[in-house]
């Protein structure tokens, strides 16, 4: 092994905090490798191929989602070891339910991962979208207007983590007098957890909030099949499987829960990210509010260079081979997001921010196929929503140096975990003008 190899294997991705500032020469370095790498310390493929993580994302077949929030770090009760040349997918299903988070959408594999995603699609329909971003245009500026006269705001606390609970909590129809039990509750575990549901360094995983969602959520859906109403929540509450049976409280709840979650924690990221962005790149700031036709598109931009999400594991049901790595069954693989991001093979100059990359949009930043993130949609309209009125009810937005240092010693921290990419807090400045 030479000395180039020692430096970047000698550290654990997955358990030591390393690369949690930048993890992107790490990516580089196995990508260089081979697009698809076996880590050393605990035998995870890695795939950082673009090609190869599409490849991947689209074949249910070969590769289960049984444990793609975890990988191997919460315990793996599947006996792995001893079918590893043989079809373990009956194995997986003898098992499942022993897995960590086995009822959640994420880690659930077809025939029941197709009934349960069409009710949430149910949910996340172009109208209930629409109706959604009106809403969110009108909560910008009264979420502004919490913070515009101090000129200056510590962002996620006083901007995007209210922002991001009130609009997915419209989106899915919870009632008015109960969102500021929900901004309350949510808020403070994202304090409290460091916004790490799962994948943080020590290894730790935890329900966080979604046993509070789950509660929620499913006394939503009883009360409205007793007592239906004319709202989001009673359409919710009659939704069926693809077959026609109605489905229990707890399986609509936990579809809901992880809208909720999903929404909420990929938006969060990103709207920090966005700031973050144009606040240390003035040239940039002033492009955009020039032109905002721009605006989508550079938010594409910031997903693919800095998505939220730095990747998913999957696991092999049966021997097989992608990127010209053989992978016997019961191997983990961790699809790395962030690095499929930066593929030359797919994205010229991947390191460089494009404003006006044509095909920033095929970035695999919500992941792909059959589990791409279902906040997706709100992620997309919420920074776009947030960039326009921002800059609508300001003239110019800085970096906090008395926070985070001058331009050429900025100090920011991110989250202390392997699933997802992240600021712990941005503060801002700003000069404001009246609303418009």
């Amino acid at each position: 092994m030479n000395d180039e190899s020692q430096d970047f294997e000698a550290y654990d991705f997955f358990l030591s905090d390393h690369w949690i500032t930048n993890p992107y020469p790490y990516f580089d370095y196995l990508r260089a490798k081979s697009p698809v790498y076996r880590e050393p310390h605990h035998g995870i493929f890695m795939v950082t191929g673009y090609d190869e993580a599409m490849e991947i994302y689209n074949d249910p077949e070969r590769f289960s989602s049984c444990m793609s929030t975890t990988g191997p770090f919460a315990g793996c009760p599947i006996p792995l070891d001893q079918h590893r040349n043989e079809d373990i997918s009956a194995l997986i299903e003898q098992w499942r339910d022993k897995t960590p988070f086995y009822d959640q959408l994420p880690t659930m594999d077809p025939p029941v991962h197709t009934a349960h995603r069409s009710l949430l699609m149910m949910l996340i329909t172009p109208r209930r979208l629409k109706e959604n971003e009106e809403f969110m245009w009108r909560l910008a500026d009264e979420q502004i207007d919490t913070f515009l006269g101090r000129g200056e705001c510590e962002f996620m606390d006083d901007f995007a983590q209210p922002f991001a609970v009130l609009v997915v909590s419209d989106l899915l129809g919870v009632p008015a007098e109960d969102r500021v039990e929900f901004r309350k509750h949510l808020i403070r575990v994202e304090r409290e957890s460091g916004g790490a549901v799962v994948g943080g360094t020590d290894g730790e995983v935890t329900h966080g909030p979604l046993e509070f969602l789950y509660d929620k959520f499913s006394a939503y859906i009883i009360d409205r099949r007793a007592n239906p109403r004319d709202d989001v929540l009673t359409g919710l509450a009659k939704a069926t499987f693809p077959d026609g049976s109605v489905p229990d409280p707890m399986d609509v709840a936990r579809i809901a829960a992880n809208v909720f979650a999903a929404g909420q924690e990929t938006t969060v990221r990103l709207l920090s990210y966005a700031f973050q962005y144009i606040s240390d790149h003035p040239e940039m700031q002033r492009r955009l509010r020039e032109d905002r036709s721009l605006i989508p598109n550079f938010v594409e931009e910031c997903m693919r260079t800095e998505g939220p999400v730095k990747g998913d594991f999957r696991l092999a049901k049966r021997p097989t081979s992608v990127g010209g790595t053989e992978i016997p069954a019961g191997s983990f693989l961790f699809i790395a997001n962030s690095a499929a991001n930066r593929d030359a093979r797919k994205f010229d100059n991947p390191g460089e921010f494009q404003l006006e990359r044509k095909n920033a949009r095929l970035h695999v930043g919500f992941g792909a196929g059959r589990h791409a993130c279902p906040g997706a949609p709100l992620a997309r309209a919420e920074t776009v929503v947030a960039l326009n009125r921002m800059f609508d009810r300001t003239s110019d937005i800085r970096i906090s140096e008395k926070v985070h240092g001058p331009a050429d010693a900025r100090r920011y921290t991110y989250l202390p975990t392997f699933i997802l990419r992240g600021l712990t807090h941005i503060a801002l400045e700003f000069d404001a003008r009246e609303a418009g």
